[in-house]
């Protein structure tokens, strides 16, 4: 990692081994629409280390580490290298076992570090970033890493963090030149899938598949390989494609077994295909491992389609629950709850946290998450303007269509719901459990 040289002697200077725990933690606890993944370009490449066990399990590196930096710590309290890297390894725990009660440790730790060196503690600053990101407080995020750019501008995962933050606030042009910062200084996993999914968004999936595989190319552990392969089964699936999708994950779950992200989306394709007990056996594995609401609604979703209403209730019981347990631990509700609310809830609550989240996070899900909770209130001409804003960059994903479709039918412009439902169902036949079935059923009515 290439340094500046820093005027003082007390400024921090990061051993090799606080680099590679920044790196990790940043990386995992960035973007890449907040998808539920925890590997890491330098994380251990064990396949213990990325299947959400959590402390206590004995084969855990991670665990060992901050049992080791709380040590230290302890030891010399003043020490701020010691207290920026146990802040981060608070923030990647947080990521992987699910348990949002590290974040408040995270944050605790990492002020005591800035506290004791605040004019270059890059990493601390980097800590910061990586933990506002995770709680979804991006403007406060984006503030860390730009001082932390700034004290060190040679260092490529600092700009992924930055990259990341311009994405969930709507920036998405300074996001693409964050990304292309980061490409020019470490062309490698992290930097070549932040690309990728610059694409994506932008509707390009040639190009955005084409940087995938250099990233699955460019992979140096298994668990960047699986990073790859579960992106590849996603960008497949999203796209219609169940069978590439089921091979990507098969193949990523070959090089770090039991990994929950990849089952996850195994158990989407699955679902696709027909085969749900299998796709119900690989989701229950899945949020045993790393218990995140986005699995637990799925499967609810999955259980609801089949008619199995009490086993759906019992979901999305277990995901209000959730939801209070991170909201509690600081972490601000987004477009998922909002649309979870819509879809299963209380209406106008939908509504207020779609608000919420547009105003904290103006992304595109947030404006499709703010469409659909207005469409369930009856505001559809507000809900098609904010449903226009979630399509403005002309990203295939095949939700936002059908949100788009449905608005446009209550407000009885059937020519364009036709062409709107055809399209989400084009993009992704199996997009939903629920939807995409509605979606077949209102085409017949326009």
């Amino acid at each position: 990692m290439q340094l500046r040289r820093l005027p003082t002697y007390r400024r921090i200077v990061l051993s090799a081994a606080v680099a590679t725990v920044l790196a990790a933690a940043l990386f995992l606890a960035g973007g890449l629409g907040l998808a539920p993944w925890h590997a890491s370009q330098s994380a251990p490449s064990t396949p213990q280390a990325h299947t959400g066990r959590g402390p206590g399990t004995g084969a855990d590196p991670l665990a060992a580490d901050i049992a080791t930096l709380q040590d230290r710590a302890r030891r010399n309290p003043r020490d701020p290298v010691a207290l920026g890297t146990l802040g981060l390894n608070y923030v990647q725990q947080a990521k992987i076992t699910a348990d949002p009660t590290y974040y408040s440790k995270a944050e605790e730790v990492l002020k005591r570090s800035l506290a004791l060196e605040s004019a270059d503690n890059f990493a601390a600053m980097g800590g910061m970033a990586a933990l506002e990101a995770a709680r979804h407080n991006f403007s406060q995020g984006l503030d860390w890493a730009e001082r932390a750019v700034a004290v060190n501008p040679y260092n490529a995962t600092l700009y992924g963090t930055l990259a990341d933050a311009y994405t969930q606030l709507g920036r998405y042009s300074d996001a693409a030149d964050a990304v292309q910062r980061m490409v020019d200084l470490k062309p490698g996993t992290p930097s070549l899938a932040r690309a990728s999914y610059a694409a994506e968004l932008r509707g390009d999936t040639t190009t955005a598949r084409t940087d995938m595989q250099r990233a699955l190319q460019s992979a140096g552990s298994p668990a960047d390989q699986a990073f790859a392969h579960y992106y590849l089964s996603e960008m497949a699936f999203n796209n219609g494609d169940p069978r590439q999708a089921l091979t990507n994950a098969e193949q990523g779950l070959h090089a770090v077994p039991g990994d929950a992200p990849l089952l996850q989306i195994k158990a989407r394709a699955e679902a696709a295909l027909g085969q749900n007990t299998e796709a119900i056996a690989d989701l229950t594995r899945a949020g045993q491992s790393l218990p995140l609401p986005e699995y637990v609604l799925q499967l609810g979703e999955l259980y609801q389609s089949l008619g199995r209403s009490k086993e759906a209730d019992q979901q999305y019981e277990i995901l209000r629950a959730e939801q209070k347990l991170f909201a509690a631990n600081g972490v601000t509700p987004d477009s998922d709850a909002a649309l979870f609310e819509a879809d299963h809830g209380d209406h106008e609550k939908a509504l207020s946290l779609a608000r919420k989240s547009v105003k904290s996070r103006p992304f595109l899900d947030s404006q499709d998450a703010l469409a659909w909770a207005l469409h369930v209130n009856g505001q559809d001409k507000e809900a098609l303007a904010a449903s226009d804003k979630a399509l403005a960059l002309g990203t295939r994903n095949a939700l936002f269509r059908y949100h788009h479709g449905m608005i446009q039918l209550s407000l009885g412009n059937t020519t364009a719901a036709h062409d709107d439902l055809t399209k989400a169902l084009a993009i992704n036949p199996h997009f939903n459990p629920l939807h995409a079935p509605r979606a077949r059923a209102a085409l017949k009515t326009t």
